[in-house]
Order: structure tokens, then sequence, then C-alpha cells
């Protein structure tokens, strides 16, 4: 029986996610017994207190956040194995449960340009590994589409400063950019910073500002108003391999450890972000038309009759504006909604086809392959794996 010691912050969406899957694996291969340390402990008691109570305890391992303390080398030397979060930078010493920061940086960027937007912000930390990285792969992909990034980083302003019910530094930086702007934020707490400091300033979300997260904590995510666009990160299944390495780590010694990553699963759209950016009002309207009813089964008539243009001269606009034809564009949005579903239900593939009016099942099997390479059942099994 394993005895692990958790210095997690609890309250994090992102951390409950964590130790899901930390108790997924302890009741696969336990039992184990857990210790949650309050983070606080962090500051009073200090490293060496941790230590002691740890070894008092007769703790074999340990789970959390630490600080980038040349002191952690104690815990290692102590014999008892540690796995740190990296919420602050890496540690050199001992594995850590990080990110795919960069490629979730990427993502964001990919989401962005395929909605059309040519104006780009990023609001973060850079002195705080999984802001600076996630911001680094958004600034690397937009800019290789020939576009700058314009920045705001959180830790050179007061933090009262910074979104409340006033004018702040954050509310002039959203004032200045150019319009339409797609904002990533480093996390959701941040994008509800945004969302809130537009609100307050006039600017609309998403017909100026389209806000994108990152965790789709969904506490957050909709208490924003709007609703907040976020990247699902799979935690819990790192929560389960971070389990899984530690019990390694308590049996054969730290000589094997590695690195546990977390990777993004995919984007949830809200309403933040459910806008294409164009100028043209026509492909505008029709966007907002397919966007508002993605969920019933869509024609390319249904859109035609919004707008006063002939089928032929808007299948050429859109084409024009978009890259895509109007069936396809609406093919490829249900398929995003669709594969939304598969993970945030336990609905069976064929509810969820009734669902959003799919009348094949079998076709919407082939769509969904064409588009995420998967069958639904693959796609699922294959992110939902270890929960």
């Amino acid at each position: 029986m394993h005895k692990i010691i958790l210095l997690i912050d609890f309250a994090e969406e992102y951390s409950k996610r964590l130790l899901q899957g930390i108790v997924k694996y302890s009741r696969e291969v336990g039992p184990w017994v857990f210790c949650r340390m309050p983070l606080y402990y962090r500051e009073t008691i200090g490293l060496n207190g941790i230590l002691e109570w740890a070894q008092e305890w007769g703790a074999n391992g340990i789970i959390g956040q630490l600080y980038n303390e040349k002191d952690v080398a104690r815990l290692v030397e102590a014999g008892i194995p540690v796995i740190a979060q990296d919420f602050k930078e890496r540690f050199s010493e001992i594995p850590n449960i990080t990110g795919a920061y960069q490629a979730t940086g990427e993502m964001a960027a990919e989401y962005f340009l395929k909605k059309g937007f040519k104006h780009f912000a990023f609001y973060g930390f850079r002195n705080i590994v999984w802001s600076r990285e996630r911001g680094e792969g958004f600034e690397r992909r937009i800019q290789q589409a020939g576009y700058p990034v314009h920045t705001f980083e959180q830790h050179s302003n007061k933090d009262g400063d910074l979104w409340f019910y006033m004018p702040s530094s954050l509310s002039e930086w959203l004032t200045s950019l150019p319009k339409p702007i797609a904002i990533m934020a480093c996390d959701d707490r941040l994008g509800q910073h945004i969302t809130e400091a537009c609100r307050n300033s006039g600017i609309r979300i998403p017909e100026d500002v389209a806000v994108l997260g990152v965790d789709n904590d969904e506490m957050v995510c909709t208490i924003s108003d709007p609703p907040l666009s976020s990247i699902a990160l799979d935690a819990e299944k790192g929560g389960y391999d971070s389990a899984r390495l530690l019990d390694k780590l308590i049996r054969n010694g730290m000589a094997n450890r590695y690195d546990v990553v977390v990777k993004p699963m995919q984007i949830v759209t809200r309403q933040s972000t459910d806008i294409y950016a164009t100028h043209d009002q026509y492909i505008a309207s029709s966007l907002k038309f397919i966007h508002q009813n993605i969920d019933k089964n869509l024609q390319v008539e249904d859109v035609v009759q919004q707008v006063p243009l002939s089928r032929r001269a808007l299948e050429k606009r859109f084409l024009d504006i978009t890259g895509y034809p109007i069936y396809k564009y609406i093919a490829n949005l249900r398929i995003e909604k669709f594969s939304q579903k598969l993970l945030e239900t336990d609905l069976a593939v064929y509810e969820i086809a009734l669902d959003m009016g799919f009348t094949d099942p079998k076709n919407i099997a082939r769509q969904f392959r064409q588009v995420k390479g998967y069958t639904p059942q693959e796609f699922r099994k294959q992110y939902l794996a270890g929960k």
C-alpha cells in the first residue's frame, strides 16, 4: 500500500482532473492512501517541513506544486520519489507533470487563422513556463502565416489595475488594438479578464474581439460574459500517467524518470469565438446564421435565403473569403460540434447523430474520418484512453 502526499491546488479544474486520473490508477493497482496537504504549507513550513512530515508519516511518494528551489534535491536524497507539477518552471532534478504548451499555442493559432482573422494578440505571463511557451507556439504559427502578434504581459501590471470595473491598462490595450482581432489568453482565468474588460469598455465579443482560453474550466468559461471558448486538455490522462510513473519510481528508483506531458485535445467553441472574421456583411450574416443553427440539418439553400444574393453569387463570395464552399464549411463545423459532444457526453454515437439531425450513421462515420482521421468510436477512445 503506497502512502502518497498530494500538494496540489484542488480549487483549480486542471488539478481536479489530474486528481481524477491519479485516483483511477490507484484504484486499479492499489489501494493507495493519500494525504491532501494544503498548499499554504508550502509557505508556512517550507520544503524542510514537508520533508519532515513525509518521513514521519512514512510517505512513499509526493505529487505536487513545488517552488523551483535547490532544496528540492533533499527530497530525492531522502529517497522519496517526487513528481512536480510545473506551475512555475520545469525541474531538472525530478520529473515534471508538464504540457505540450507550444502545440497548444499552435492549435489556437490554426483555429483563428481558419476563421479568417488578420489581427492577433496574446495575453499572459512571460515569466511562467506554461504561459510563455503557449505564447511562443501561438506567435510562431501566426508569424509563419505572415502576421504580427500584439502582446500584453500581466506580470508587469498591478493585479488590481487589470480588469475591474474601471479604466485599466488592460482595457486601454484592448481599445488600442486593431479590430476585428483574435486573442489567445494563456488560461481561462485571464480569458475572463478580457471578456470583463471588453464588456466594461463597450468592445463587442466576438464581433470586435474573439477570445480563446486554455483549460476548459467550465465554471470560469460559463460564468464569463459571453461564455468563453477554451482549449480542453487531457489532464485526467496526465494524472493517470503521473500515478503510473510514481508507482514505477517507488518500486524501481528515480534512475528511469521522465516527464509526463499533458496534451491538448480539442477546442470547445462557445460564444466568445463563434464568428468568422470578415467585413463582407453578407458573408458575416451567412456565417452567423450557420453557427446559430449548426445543430439542425442545415442545407445550403437555408443559408442563401438569409441574404439578398443569388445562390451562385453567395457561393462565389463565400468561397473567396472562407476558402470553403458553403456545404463544406457546414459539414466541417458540424463535425467539430459532433466531436465536442463525443468528449463531453456519454451518449452513443447514434444518439449524438440523431440529436444533430444526421439521418445516416454510416455517412457521419465516413465524414468524421475524412475530417478527423478516425471513426467517432476511435476518436473517443483515442482521447479518453486511461480515463
